[in-house]
């Protein structure tokens, strides 16, 4: 009889996809590939190809098991006294500011509950900041300036039935798959639904634009400002609904036509055509049921907090706002970034969406706590705390679940203000990450699949994650490690929780307590809410006050608001570009971005090999023309250089960046390639509004490497050291260990097999082939059959298909005596090279698709019937298209 599915939601970006999981049989037994929920409303059974590789994520290697304290092993007692006399010390000489939490929108609502209140009510400190301060501190501002509360208004339905959507700042096809696969799959069967794309890029998101906007990078706020115009100018301005529930539209006007009078003015400050920008408003004044989406394009900004306000400005003056199909939609990059922001995650915040400016809500929260040290004054926002930090006021920092040694801009300064910080707590279930390297402390967590309770995704429906595979070692959750500390500092009473229910109904109460209706979240429905009911929680959208079980979908339909007079607030918006401009010395823009098959700093999808396949290394996309006159090579080496640090990517040549520009995604770590932490590059600059950096934006300039480089491929039964390398990057896989590698010069070869030898451990003695006129030299090393070692070395780099070379590390892997020619030439004459994976559900790779094609399937749809490929989660359809002669043709 099969077994019954475990409903829990997956962990990776903020649609919150619901996840149904079957536990092993037995202990020892890997866990089934997971699927998807199909009653689950934000995904309804579809998960993109992170979601559904989760299983392959659930593997030992790498887990944090104990705590440590200064590297070596230590028990939950010592550990936890160690932070507790740290932290009463630091606060008893230096005041309760000279701590500090560092969150992340990986922790459930329950965690980031107790570090809050921990924090805020009961140390005195409102030090608590979060990796979402990265993600989408600036639409949290905007909306409490417009709405007077961070109320996201619209629900993923909204992006199915409006009949404009515009697409700005978001590459939703490789960043939020499944909502995006909601997208099209709805303008297929409403033809006539419009879809716009903002983004100086030409992204996999183009696709089914009908329009696509490659402005000028940073000049998104002059488009919305025109619009505004252009929406006075049309005649399609709501007077009855703005004189019902807004205020100071006269002034935010002024201020739009004083920055965009003019079409042309407009379509010069933006880069783009003035039949574009036409098109655009033209749309807009005739499309009532519109939608924009938004995302870090807009919130990574030095003034992403106007450009959000300037889309909301919009939205108001039209009456776009509270119905179906209508409303300024902010999507979160994260599974927990909305529940954060519920309890209170980020330093300007109290709880239950309460803050320090709000009267009366200090004293409120101060008693529903009962707390003795209320802090009085919003803290240190991310940058601004790594460099107190830096500067010595900070003492004692906790980080959880978090990677800031490669997330946070300018690394080079996040390095010497941990290594200033008295005592660095990281509580990780990761042992070795660029972040855990610089910890003093390190604490076992709990991961997915293990963490239990709740998450709220990016339409505001809470969901649970549950804890289905007992924790490994002595891994704990991050609430009971935060209340075990706080119960050393003698706040027993206020942190005796049993478990994760017992903090979400106080959290519910909390959100209810003398709350008029004059706050929007509100879960008052839960505050009584029994074990059982929470063990079987089901998806819903807040505000759920008591007697709504059903929650609420949309917000703001009555036109009522959450401001002091219940109206939303105009702001006048004046659009700016980024604060860094290129020039002589720094002639190029860099971007940055996510790949399709990868997350945040990889710390999970880093052990799915599956993943890697579609883009294994990191690259830098530099358009052709601009590859041409630096003298860079297509897949060999450039030197990235910004005020802030340097790079080393490979380089990809493509259209999609504009002369001038370069993309670089964001996600590889000194653990997975040596040069490639693309925050180096990334310089501290924020909005001065919500302290989110200006991440998307740093002024470089890139150098060729030295022609002489040698790339190599080395395939290990062992890791390596290969700190002498010029690059280096770790691909996963299922056997052994993979890298792609280069050298100085040919040179150096003879020094790196001596030192590699000494490594492994491995005999002088080995298999080889010199081919003088190619440059290629190939080495192996033979353990009883087995292959230990491999080299290949290439005076170009190498775009030899290596799947077949990673099955002989197997354990169970014998090389024949046939086979060891085959392994010298690199191939084996019935192993079949797919090329490039774009199909990564199905590992269907670039040579197998133009092989179908060549022998007729004329569609996607062929393709996916014969190969499978697009059938799934859908992600790589945009890919596929390119491969069909009329669809390119239609793209071009």
């Amino acid at each position: 009889m099969a077994q019954a599915f475990q409903k829990t939601t997956c962990p990776y970006c903020g649609v919150g996809c619901g996840v149904n999981m079957v536990l092993p049989s037995a202990d020892n037994d890997p866990v089934p590939p997971v699927s998807g929920d199909e009653m689950h409303p934000a995904n309804f059974g579809r998960l993109c190809v992170k979601g559904s590789s989760l299983a392959q994520t659930l593997i030992d290697h790498d887990r944090l098991l104990t705590p440590s304290i200064h590297g070596h092993s230590a028990s939950w007692d010592e550990a936890l006294d160690t932070i507790s006399d740290k932290i009463a010390q630091v606060v008893k000489d230096h005041g309760p500011d000279a701590f500090a939490f560092y969150l992340s929108g990986q922790i459930l609502t329950e965690d980031y509950y107790v570090a809050n209140k921990l924090a805020k009510g009961f140390i005195g400190t409102a030090n608590v900041d979060t990796n979402s301060r990265l993600c989408m501190a600036s639409a949290v501002v905007a909306y409490k300036r417009a709405f007077g509360s961070d109320t996201v208004p619209c629900c993923y339905e909204d992006l199915e039935c409006c009949d404009l959507l515009i697409m700005v700042g978001s590459n939703a096809a490789w960043t939020h798959p499944v909502l995006y696969q909601r997208i099209a799959a709805a303008k297929q069967k409403r033809p006539h639904m419009k879809v716009v794309v903002i983004d100086p890029r030409q992204t996999a998101t183009c696709d089914i634009a009908d329009l696509h906007l490659a402005i000028k990078p940073g000049s998104d706020a002059a488009i919305f400002s025109y619009l505004l115009c252009h929406s006075d100018r049309a005649n399609v301005l709501d007077h009855s609904y703005m004189a019902d529930s807004t205020s100071g539209f006269d002034d935010a006007l002024k201020c739009a036509y004083e920055a965009t009078p003019s079409l042309s003015s407009t379509a010069d400050f933006c880069g783009v055509p003035e039949e574009h920008l036409t098109l655009l408003a033209n749309w807009w004044a005739d499309i009532d049921k519109t939608v924009t989406f938004y995302s870090q394009g807009i919130n990574q900004s030095s003034s992403g907090v106007d450009k959000c306000n300037a889309i909301i400005n919009c939205h108001l003056a039209t009456g776009r706002i509270g119905k179906a199909g209508a409303g300024p939609f902010s999507i979160t990059g994260q599974p927990n970034a909305m529940g954060g922001r519920e309890v209170g995650g980020l330093a300007n915040q109290l709880a239950a969406h309460m803050d320090f400016a709000t009267p009366g809500a200090r004293d409120l929260v101060q008693r529903f706590w009962q707390a003795p040290n209320m802090a009085s004054e919003n803290g240190l926002k991310a940058v601004d705390l790594f460099q107190a930090m830096e500067a010595g006021k900070i003492k004692v920092v906790w980080i959880m679940s978090t990677n800031p040694m490669v997330s946070m801009p300018d690394t080079a300064q996040v390095r010497r203000a941990l290594e200033k910080c008295e005592l660095v707590i990281v509580s990780d279930c990761k042992n070795n990450t660029d972040t855990t390297t610089m910890a003093d402390i390190l604490l076992p967590a709990t991961g997915w699949s293990e963490k239990n309770g709740t998450v709220t995704n990016s339409e505001r429906r809470i969901s649970r994650q549950r804890g289905l595979l007992p924790a490994p070692g002595e891994a704990r959750h991050d609430w009971w490690a935060i209340c075990e500390v706080a119960k050393k500092l003698g706040f027993q009473s206020a942190f005796d929780y049993q478990g994760a229910h017992d903090i979400f109904v106080e959290h519910a109460a909390l959100s209810a307590f003398e709350n008029d209706g004059t706050r929007d979240f509100d879960i008052g429905h839960f505050h009584s809410m029994t074990q059982a009911e929470y063990d079987t929680l089901v998806p819903v959208q807040w505000p759920v006050p008591k007697g709504q079980p059903e929650g609420t979908k949309r917000m703001f339909t009555d036109g009522q608001f959450f401001t002091s007079d219940r109206k939303a607030h105009f702001i006048p918006i004046t659009p700016v570009l980024p604060q860094q401009a290129s020039n002589q010395e720094w002639p190029y823009v860099l971007n940055t971005g996510r790949v399709r098959d990868q997350w945040h700093t990889m710390t999970r999808t880093g052990d799915a090999a599956s993943l890697a396949r579609h883009t294994n290394q990191p690259y830098v996309e530099i358009h052709p023309r601009d590859v041409k006159a630096l003298g860079l090579q297509d897949q060999g080496l450039a030197r990235l250089v910004s005020p802030s640090g340097q790079a080393i990517l490979k380089v990809k040549t493509s259209r999609a960046t504009s002369p001038g520009q370069v993309f670089a995604p964001i996600h590889w770590t000194q653990a997975f390639a040596n040069a490639s932490v693309v925050s180096n590059l990334i310089p501290q600059v924020v909005d001065p509004l919500s302290g989110q950096p200006e991440s998307k934006h740093a002024v470089i300039r890139l150098e060729a490497i030295a022609k002489k480089v040698l790339f190599g491929s080395i395939l290990s039964r062992q890791t390596l050291d290969l700190s002498d390398f010029l690059y280096w990057c770790r691909i996963p896989s299922e056997h052994g260990f993979y890298y792609e590698v280069a050298l100085s010069s040919a040179a150096d070869v003879e020094k790196t097999v001596r030192n590699l030898t000494l490594q492994t451990g491995l005999s002088e003695h080995w298999l080889e082939y010199q081919n003088p006129l190619s440059g290629q030299s190939r080495m192996a090393w033979l353990e009883e059959d087995q292959l230990a070692l491999l080299l290949y070395w290439h005076s170009k780099p190498n775009n030899l298909s290596m799947d077949w070379l990673v099955t002989k590390l197997a354990p169970d892997s014998r090389v024949l005596e046939q086979e060891r020619l085959a392994i010298l030439a690199g191939s084996l004459a019935q192993a079949e090279d797919k090329g490039e994976i774009i199909c990564s559900c199905f590992q269907v790779g670039s040579k197998q698709i133009q092989k179908a094609v060549a022998e007729g399937v004329g569609s996607v749809a062929e393709l996916g019937s014969q190969l499978k490929c697009g059938s799934n989660c859908g992600s790589c359809i945009p890919e596929l298209k390119q491969f069909i002669p009329s669809d390119v043709e239609k793209s071009a």
